[in-house]
């Protein structure tokens, strides 16, 4: 199947705008970082000195992980910063890691968007489902079971079907050598942490927050980016979702302008911190009524999501 159909932004935007939209600034996306570790130290900050406030600070330390990933996503397309070098660098290394291996992966999914070829057309595919299988999903989302799946999925099935005899030690030597930036990572809260006698900030501030509420924030934002979109969509104006986000779900569920989905794909190298720009002046050309976008925000696209009749056919599918 040939690829999507690409936008060419001199239809919409004049060499003058497109330029200022186009740039990519030497200090925004690097203060974006400092933004999202600030906040992450601030929330952890605030659960120690206040242990009730625990949950809160989960919500929040969540939300910045998938924000970091968002800035990650950014250098993805080489829009994080305008040296190649730094934006790789930072990429890597201060949003979490696997810079390399994801590029790789997302660029696919905008090339053959909503495609058959898309490699995240299963995540969409899927809908509209039930709301019973959504509280399934999400409650697998906030006891970690997801979190385990996709972190230790491989391992678990590697073990299982390693040959009769053959040694463990190897796979786990395996298993090491690949998480090990994710190790490191723990290894370097734990020895800053225990300085300041919180040694145990990496499980409780980094690890049950990556294992609860980031995947389900990560869920929500797929939904609303992809769902109940027809699969071989051909319009690039609707091909994502753009959804509204008041200031509470910025905070705790779409930060750094993740939410500006359709302009995302339209314009795909087009720094985050430059498409609410974008989007208003789209909305003053009138191309909004064309693309497809949310005003009602997460909880309208949630609703259509979830539009699919409770069935027994469909709970017992959701059981599985």
């Amino acid at each position: 199947m040939p690829a999507a159909a690409r936008v060419d932004p001199k239809a919409y935007f004049s060499p003058t705008e497109w330029a200022t939209l186009a740039r990519r600034s030497r200090w925004k996306g690097l203060a974006l970082l400092a933004h999202a570790w600030g906040v992450i130290f601030a929330a952890a900050a605030m659960a120690v000195i206040w242990p009730l406030t625990l949950p809160l600070a989960v919500m929040i330390i969540g939300g910045r992980q998938l924000g970091l990933s968002i800035l990650m996503h950014d250098a993805a397309h080489g829009a994080l910063h305008p040296n190649p070098r730094i934006n790789d660098l930072a990429g890597e290394w201060l949003t979490g890691g696997g810079l390399a291996r994801y590029r790789a992966y997302h660029l696919g999914h905008h090339k053959y968007a909503q495609q058959d070829e898309d490699p995240d057309i299963g995540l969409s595919a899927p809908f509209p489902i039930t709301r019973t299988s959504l509280r399934r999903k999400m409650l697998r989302d906030l006891t970690g079971r997801t979190f385990f799946k996709q972190r230790f999925g491989d391992l678990v099935r590697r073990l299982k079907d390693r040959a009769p005899g053959q040694p463990v030690l190897p796979i786990l030597v395996e298993e090491v050598r690949r998480k090990r930036r994710w190790l490191l990572g723990g290894v370097v809260i734990t020895l800053v942490g225990g300085a300041f006698g919180v040694w145990w900030a990496w499980p409780v501030f980094w690890v049950l927050p990556q294992a609860t509420w980031f995947p389900v924030i990560t869920r929500l934002r797929n939904i609303a980016e992809h769902a109940c979109i027809a699969r071989g969509e051909p319009d690039p104006l609707r091909q994502a979702r753009t959804t509204h986000a008041g200031w509470l779900a910025r905070a705790v569920l779409a930060p750094y302008w993740v939410n500006y989905h359709c302009e995302h794909h339209m314009f795909m190298h087009l720094p985050c911190y430059n498409l609410p720009r974008a989007h208003r002046l789209l909305a003053g050309k009138g191309v909004l009524d064309a693309m497809l976008h949310e005003p009602g925000g997460y909880r309208t696209v949630l609703a259509r999501a979830t539009s699919r009749p409770e069935t027994p056919a469909a709970t017992a599918a959701a059981a599985g």
